[in-house]
């Protein structure tokens, strides 16, 4: 993303400057998440919740619990720091993704990458993944059984990473992980909790690439969260 528009993205969230801020921790190769190719035990299948991230990758990479597994070009298991502080999680990966293997890319994940930025938030140092990990066919709402099929992974995720504050990104994420119906705008300005965890919910930012209006909303959003989080330090 070229310079003048990232800052037309920040002035039009209200934001008037932000300054990058040097990463806490310098990355290393074990905070990379790396698939292997160890077969999984019958075991290791039967429970989800005991495998560390290289199984569990490689589970969700040989998973056909739902007929995402019959389209999809390859799976959208997450990236960054796997000790991470914040953890963001989205809906579903679009094809875009899909293509690349990697969650939030093209014109949405560059606003997002701004957003966490504009907070003074390294996108490398965020765990980024989905609620599902497959991409659903002309980048429709996964369906509930393919919510359900990927709801042991996020929550093995989850439970590896430790965040101290999670954003629900976008309708569907806030509606899986909070087990709700409520539309986002009644959502939105309140702290949630997710076993403990606070959850603050935040529009898509594919939504607001297409609702100029909403981007300062979105940014009163990422100070809750920011203060949410510095209440935890």
């Amino acid at each position: 993303m070229d310079n003048s528009t990232r800052l037309q993205y920040l002035e039009a969230m209200g934001i008037d400057v932000w300054v990058s801020r040097k990463q806490a921790a310098v990355e290393n190769e074990n905070n990379q998440v790396v698939a292997d190719n160890e077969p999984i035990s019958t075991e290791d299948i039967d429970n989800t919740f005991t495998l560390g991230w290289d199984k569990l990758r490689q589970q969700v990479t040989d998973c056909n619990k739902c007929d995402l597994s019959k389209s999809r070009k390859q799976i959208v298991f997450g990236e960054g720091d796997v000790n991470a502080e914040w953890m963001l999680v989205g809906e579903a990966p679009n094809q875009d993704e899909d293509s690349v293997g990697k969650p939030f890319v093209v014109q949405s994940g560059f606003l997002l990458t701004e957003m966490l930025r504009a907070m003074g938030v390294q996108r490398e140092s965020a765990y980024i993944t989905n609620i599902v990990k497959c991409s659903p066919p002309d980048n429709k709402d996964p369906k509930v059984n393919e919510l359900k099929s990927c709801d042991d992974y996020l929550k093995r995720q989850i439970e590896l990473v430790k965040p101290k504050v999670i954003l629900a990104v976008g309708r569907v994420a806030a509606h899986a992980l909070l087990g709700t119906k409520q539309a986002i705008s009644e959502l939105r300005g309140t702290v949630h909790y997710m076993d403990n965890i606070p959850v603050v919910v935040v529009y898509h930012p594919a939504y607001l690439l297409r609702s100029l209006l909403e981007k300062r909303k979105a940014w009163q959003d990422l100070q809750l969260a920011l203060k949410t989080y510095q209440e935890k330090q």
